[in-house]
């Protein structure tokens, strides 16, 4: 280590991006040290974010198959469920996944600071603690705060009747009615956990139709599974005020919609965008400066214009996925102490885990024939699948886009039980260059999912032989 300094690499943040970034500094036999300001190790990845709302799902989904199951069989089956319940599952998952998480870079000889960091300067940091404040200097710092949710001014929240999504942990009560205001990712997983709880949803959004990156037929497929439920989507609607009123001696929400609509809910959950966490860094005392949404600019390698310092993760933007984020980490670490690497793969899946669950990896249909590239899609559906039948999954389906000329595999879209697991053999399959012919040669287990991929390359190919079939009647 470099005796001017106290550590070689500060990490800011300890979620996936600042723990592989920690832990692969160390491994490398550096000094370093991960500041968290949360009350444990993992961040918001950990601590309101992608675990916990994850278990939610995991015990709803739970609750609803039980349910099932038991109509099945003859009994009658539990109707309610408290949030209490729910919430338990959550709440033993987060403690002992930060256990692990602080084992791994205790392991790795990481010190690890429960605090707040400001920058006092380039290579200087001040980090109040419990036990009072500390200034500490390195060589590297990784930015990896991750992002909150974003707020606009007039909105007043009480945290019990208008809630953020970290909120949701912190209810005391389920709902019978609910208002969604934003229909991204996180909106969408949450309006589709209360849904499957019987709890009647209304999302809201300004776009005209919810997770716009998606292809267009998943997205179909779950708005049609939402509506199965009772749920209502009022698109395209601006929302000019939020409020709160008294009916009797219960609190709800109102919103008012700038087309003269109101609507009445228990709960609303306000998800339009998340920024970036850095309002207390103080990043100009460091020569950096945020975009409008809180993100730090960096290069392929996760440096920031300053050159020591590097950011990875929800901070830096798009596209905002812990599992792209430890990468990212991991990789800026090598950088930094000149160890090659190669960059993270192209491909990368999607993982939406609403009920039921989305995955893609690749080119959409809207965004292939925006570049006028030609095309086929197969499709297999859960019902069609032996697998499927045995789950009682009738609903699901998988879908791939192939080139029409070069058969190459351009996507593959799901949605379904286990999708987010499924999705990965078609992002292996696009890594490695392959074709439709991997499909088509391919034995798959049975009865399994995989077979879905079979069953939809099938469906490519008859389309592509009756392509071929009808060019050389008309020449």
């Amino acid at each position: 280590m470099n005796a001017d300094f106290d550590y070689d690499l500060i990490c800011i943040g300890s979620g996936p991006a600042g723990q592989r970034g920690a832990i692969q500094a160390a491994k490398l036999g550096k000094k370093v040290a991960v500041i968290e300001k949360r009350r444990c190790v993992g961040g918001v990845c950990l601590e309101t974010g992608t675990i916990p709302s994850k278990t939610f799902r995991e015990a709803i989904n739970t609750f609803v198959s039980h349910q099932q199951q038991s109509k099945g069989l003859g009994f009658t089956p539990r109707t309610k469920v408290d949030i209490t319940t729910l919430l338990s599952r959550v709440n033993r998952v987060i403690q002992e996944e930060s256990e692990i998480q602080q084992d791994q870079l205790q392991r790795n000889d990481v010190n690890i600071i429960l605090g707040t960091a400001t920058f006092k300067n380039a290579h200087k940091i001040e980090v109040k603690t419990d036990e009072g404040v500390q200034t500490l200097s390195s060589k590297y710092f990784l930015i990896a705060v991750g992002t909150q949710p974003s707020v606009p001014k007039g909105i007043q929240l009480d945290n019990e009747t208008i809630i953020l999504s970290d909120g949701i942990l912190d209810l005391n009560s389920l709902p019978r009615t609910m208002a969604v205001v934003g229909a991204g990712v996180v909106g969408m997983e949450y309006a589709t956990m209360f849904a499957a709880l019987g709890i009647q949803v209304t999302v809201i959004d300004k776009r005209d139709k919810p997770l716009g990156f998606l292809d267009h037929e998943i997205i179909d497929e779950l708005m049609y599974q939402m509506r199965d439920k009772r749920g209502t989507f009022r698109l395209g609607e601006e929302v000019t005020h939020l409020g709160i009123i008294e009916n009797g001696k219960k609190k709800q929400g109102l919103i008012q919609l700038e087309s003269g609509k109101h609507i009445i809910a228990d709960l609303i959950l306000y998800s339009a965008g998340r920024v970036g966490a850095i309002e207390q860094l103080k990043l100009k005392q460091a020569g950096l400066k945020a975009d409008s949404r809180g993100r730090l600019k960096v290069d392929n390698s996760y440096r920031t214009s300053v050159k020591h310092i590097y950011a990875a993760g929800d901070v830096i933007g798009f596209p905002s996925l812990a599992a792209t984020s430890a990468t990212q980490g991991r990789l800026a670490a090598c950088h930094m102490f000149g160890v090659k690497s190669k960059p993270m793969g192209e491909y990368f899946p999607f993982g939406i885990y609403s009920i039921p669950e989305i995955s893609m990896v690749g080119a959409t249909e809207e965004e292939l024939t925006r570049a006028k590239i030609p095309y086929e899609t197969g499709i297999a559906r859960y019902r069609e699948i032996a697998r499927g039948q045995i789950m009682g999954d009738n609903t699901g389906l998988l879908k791939i886009i192939v080139h029409r000329e070069t058969e190459k595999l351009l996507g593959v879209h799901a949605i379904g039980t286990g999708v987010t697991e499924l999705i990965h053999v078609g992002q292996a399959v696009m890594q490695l260059n392959g074709k439709l012919d991997y499909f088509m040669q391919t034995v798959f287990n049975y009865p399994t999912l995989a077979e879905c991929y079979k069953v939809a390359a099938l469906n490519v190919s008859n389309k592509l032989q009756y392509s071929s079939l009808a060019k050389a009647i008309a020449v």
